[in-house]
């Protein structure tokens, strides 16, 4: 089957976690035998400014990406795959197929008008507002004829709050890579040291991160912290917090393995990454009631949850957990077996169905 991808534009050199399950399916699907091309905009609508300030790469990124040959820095991409780069998404661009599928509200409100030639269409629901795109428009899109598949049962429920049928809409959870993302150390012998991933996106809420993690320190004087995530610069980062910004994949799960807890100070996610991937390497997790977090986390059973916006939550979770070793213990341990339940085969063979169903 020839599939189609379209991702909102292009990200040669920094991770983006939209970004990531695109490639992760696109791989996953061309090694199943199916022809994939993803599609990579330089330009979207001049009325998306807000859209580009958030994630476009800067047009000389993207004369970079094309002349370098379409490459992902961060990430493996199977050479199988058609690496597209367009210079927009006018119908004219995009290549025909049996399936299209859009994967951010701004490339459903292209796809919306392509012709029956280029496949049927699919939404990939990941978006969320306020952050990530303005209600109105968000909606106008979920309610539009796709079929749609939201990563995490909070989305599916925001997508049905649009007034849709429930027939035009599943959800298919996101998958953890538990090669990569593995136990390597033991749950029950690690330092007091926390991770974190620290995001300048505002939807993070970092600073909150920050807070909780001070009022911790004032306890326990000997507690570790390590950040990593995108970005060259930090706003108010204290001089006792290790920051290692942009790290390797190996780096990142070795992070994980060193640490008791990792903290997420999320307002809302889609589904969460970070976390579960922690859960995979061993940590017990810290986090924000945050949406997406729910389809593996649970309050008190493999994972302690807090309101979003409350740093003294928060805080006072990880100080449970530091003072509790037999508690922090069970919940790592209960996060470990939980999520691994959550892998990419598992989440390709209902999407592979999911298209298939409707074909």
């Amino acid at each position: 089957m020839r599939i189609t991808f379209v991702l909102p534009g292009i990200s040669p050199t920094k991770p983006v976690g939209g970004f990531r399950v695109v490639y992760e399916y696109a791989n996953h699907l061309s090694e199943r035998g199916h022809k994939i091309n993803v599609v990579h905009p330089l330009t979207l609508f001049l009325d998306k400014i807000s859209f580009k300030k958030r994630i476009g790469i800067p047009i000389i990124s993207g004369i970079n990406y094309l002349f370098g040959l379409p490459k992902v820095g961060w990430l493996d991409i199977s050479s199988k795959i058609n690496m597209v780069i367009v210079r927009s998404l006018e119908e004219k661009f995009i290549p025909e197929g049996d399936v299209i599928i859009a994967t951010a509200w701004q490339t459903a409100e292209y796809i919306i008008g392509y012709s029956p030639a280029k496949g049927q269409k699919f939404y990939l629901v990941m978006d969320f507002y306020p952050w990530l795109g303005p209600k109105d428009r968000l909606e106008a899109t979920w309610r539009a004829p796709f079929k749609k598949v939201a990563i995490s049962s909070w989305l599916y429920e925001k997508v049905l709050e649009a007034s849709m049928e429930k027939d035009e809409v599943i959800t298919i959870p996101l998958g953890i890579d538990q090669r990569r993302f593995c136990l390597t150390e033991d749950v029950s012998s690690r330092a007091n040291r926390i991770s974190m991933m620290y995001s300048p996106g505002s939807y993070k809420a970092p600073e909150d991160g920050i807070r909780a993690l001070e009022i911790c320190k004032a306890q326990y004087p000997d507690l570790e912290v390590v950040l990593f995530g995108p970005g060259s610069s930090r706003k108010a980062i204290p001089s006792w917090i290790i920051d290692r910004k942009n790290v390797s994949e190996e780096d990142l799960v070795r992070i994980y393995n060193q640490s008791k807890i990792y903290l997420c100070s999320s307002l809302a996610e889609g589904f969460a990454f970070p976390p579960a991937e922690a859960m995979a390497c061993g940590c017990a997790v810290v986090s924000t009631d945050c949406g997406g977090i729910r389809e593996y986390a649970e309050h008190e059973v493999n994972a302690l949850l807090s309101p979003p916006k409350d740093p003294q939550a928060l805080a006072g979770n990880i100080l449970r957990l530091l003072k509790d070793e037999d508690l922090r213990v069970r919940l790592a341990k209960a996060g470990y077996k939980r999520i691994q339940d959550f892998t990419w085969e598992k989440a390709v063979n209902e999407f592979e169905k999911a298209i298939l169903n409707q074909r």
